[in-house]
């Protein structure tokens, strides 16, 4: 059985989408449809930078889908296959869960990118810049380092916000408590990484957020995926529209279970992996479980190998 996996933030870089633009019409009508949606010319900042303006969230997160659905169309058009025909289940990390459920039909392409602008708007304005951080603790479990979250909030928030395999976790909250976790784990033999990003994503301190994408979730048109999504909160397939929505408005202040997804399309027979637009699921699957198989599309010669393999 086979999984398609989509990327989330921190996947972005200059000149992404360039070159399968240029190879195929397929790449430029994403990139068109996603421009049109959003009424700013994405595709050029994506293609020229520069990279500060790229890597705020509302930049970031739909261009990050735009690249890996363009890469999806391609070679669902080179290829001349269906999604439902290759794939039994599709998942995607924190923002990559929109991409995945834009990939299966649940969401148009429109839509999926305008709830993600709005998203990273939202999840931007949700903290003052300075007041909250995320910090990747290496080389601790899942238990040891949401433990060590608990005993640094002392009053304030500081939680798990991606566990995304072993020995790679990541913590969010107020700045102050996610650098005494951070010294914690650094006497428990761990290692503290504080992220370069600008709001604490995945806490309870995103709870405005979760409000807004309540509200835009509420009215968008959302349909059984063609194949069932992995949830980032449940770690378990969903296919319900209503229970969909539910979901990705609880993934905003909730944990990214990433490795738990891992493990349990596993236990459904999932042993192929393909990742679109990036290649930074790859190896956290490979972490989690060695034996899977797991191959990328980024570039056409990617795109034409993967269309020959499947």
């Amino acid at each position: 059985m086979r999984a398609f996996i989509f990327p989330g933030q921190g996947s972005q870089a200059v000149g992404m989408g360039q070159a399968i633009a240029d190879a195929s019409a397929a790449a430029r009508e994403v990139f068109q449809e996603v421009d049109e949606a959003l009424g700013q010319n994405l595709f050029r900042l994506m293609v020229e930078g520069p990279a500060d303006t790229l890597t705020l969230t509302e930049n970031a997160q739909p261009a990050i889908m735009a690249n890996a659905i363009a890469t999806l169309r391609v070679l669902e058009r080179e290829g001349g296959m269906r999604l439902a025909d290759k794939a039994d289940y599709v998942a995607g990390h924190s923002l990559g869960e929109y991409t995945a459920l834009c990939a299966a039909g649940a969401l148009d392409l429109t839509t999926t990118a305008k709830l993600l602008k709005l998203r990273g708007q939202a999840m931007q304005a949700a903290v003052p810049v300075g007041e909250g951080a995320m910090a990747a603790i290496l080389k601790l479990d899942f238990d040891a380092v949401a433990k060590i979250a608990a005993e640094a909030a002392q009053g304030d928030v500081c939680t798990v916000a991606n566990d995304n395999a072993p020995g790679q976790v990541v913590i969010s909250g107020q700045k102050a408590a996610v650098e005494r976790a951070g010294e914690l784990a650094k006497a428990a033999g761990g290692r503290a990484m504080p992220l370069p990003v600008s709001a604490p994503f995945h806490c309870p301190l995103m709870h405005p957020a979760a409000d807004a994408m309540a509200t835009a979730l509420a009215s968008a048109k959302l349909q059984a995926p063609l194949v069932p999504v992995f949830a980032n909160v449940t770690a378990a397939p969903a296919s319900d529209p209503d229970e969909i929505r539910r979901l990705l408005v609880e993934q905003v202040t909730g944990t990214v279970r990433w490795r738990e997804s891992v493990i349990a399309m596993g236990d459904a027979g999932v042993h192929h992996y393909t990742e679109f637009g990036g290649k930074v699921l790859g190896p956290m699957i490979k972490r989690i479980t060695p034996d899977a198989e797991t191959v990328s599309a980024v570039s056409m010669n990617e795109i034409e190998a993967l269309a020959k393999s499947l």
